[in-house]
């Protein structure tokens, strides 16, 4: 298993979108606080003092969706959310 570490670092560069894990994703959005809420295949992550809700879905092969890890990437940037608990 890939720490989480690893995979924030992965996210924020930016270079490998289409190759992140949608569970390292979703490990990484919990370990900042964010509540899980599971509705069929949509996980919606939302957490207090952050406006926007993040709707994420597992695709085929187990990878996150490319702009759905872009979207992750520009809420961690916009709130300054670098900081995770492993």
């Amino acid at each position: 298993m890939v720490s989480r570490k690893k995979v924030l670092a992965k996210i924020l560069s930016g270079t490998s979108d289409s190759n992140i894990e949608f569970n390292s994703l979703c490990g990484v959005l919990k370990s900042m606080d964010f509540h899980e809420r599971i509705k069929g295949s949509h996980h919606i992550f939302y957490k207090e003092r952050v406006a926007e809700i993040l709707n994420i879905q597992k695709l085929s092969n187990g990878k996150a969706k490319n702009y759905q890890v872009k979207q992750v990437r520009q809420l961690i940037l916009k709130y300054k959310l670098g900081s995770i608990s492993e």
